[in-house]
């Protein structure tokens, strides 16, 4: 379908996010499309700036805060629709014009619950958050198998980090009598990678 945007106005426009391409759908007032396009990402605040201003709904997901935020900034009132509030509202077999449109159904209902836009600081925050989660993943990851190696040589170490790190050491140093060289050699690789993701979750 053609782009209609020139003969109607859309007052509402669903968005479905991807990598490089946005898809979008637009609503008049009676709920018919008056809008069919595909976006290229860079290019989307360009398509909207001279569109009057609208509700537009964008798929929550990659990239979707900042596009938000630019479609905000040209007047804009701009929601964010997760995909779980949108999928009821897809009609027939999923494909990215559907889910746009679905997108443009949530995003009317004002019992769908939208997920806030962040702003660069908060973006900043949630991803120093998600690094030093998966940093203590790896840190308990590596707990655990230098515990379990330790174990299969017959030397059981109490639960909890701080105690395998006080005794780590001297258990190197003097448990020469069933600890291989190579064995020796292997937890304390695992060691410094467990010193380096310890210093990195400080930083």
């Amino acid at each position: 379908m053609p782009s209609k945007a020139d003969t109607a106005v859309a007052r509402t426009i669903g968005i479905d996010t991807g990598k490089n391409t946005l898809h979008m759908i637009g609503l008049d007032e009676k709920g018919a499309i008056v809008l069919r396009e595909k976006v290229s990402r860079t290019r989307i605040a360009g398509r909207f700036v001279n569109l009057p201003p609208c509700l537009v709904g964008i798929e929550a997901g990659m990239a979707s805060h900042h596009v938000a935020r630019e479609l905000v900034a040209l007047g804009h009132e701009v929601k964010q629709v997760p995909p779980a509030y949108s999928k009821p509202f897809r009609q027939g077999h999923k494909n990215d014009f559907r889910d746009a449109h679905a997108v443009a159904e949530a995003v009317e209902r004002p019992s769908t619950r939208c997920v806030p836009i962040k702003t660069d600081g908060q973006l900043d925050l949630q991803a120093l958050h998600r690094v030093r989660s998966r940093l203590i993943g790896n840190r308990t990851a590596v707990i655990n198998q230098i515990r379990g190696f330790l174990l299969e040589h017959g030397i059981p170490v109490r639960q909890g980090y701080r105690f395998l790190r006080q005794q780590l050491p001297q258990i190197l140093a003097t448990r020469t009598d069933v600890l291989s060289p190579r064995m020796i050699r292997i937890v304390g690789d695992l060691m410094a990678d467990w010193n380096i993701s310890m210093s990195v979750s400080k930083g």
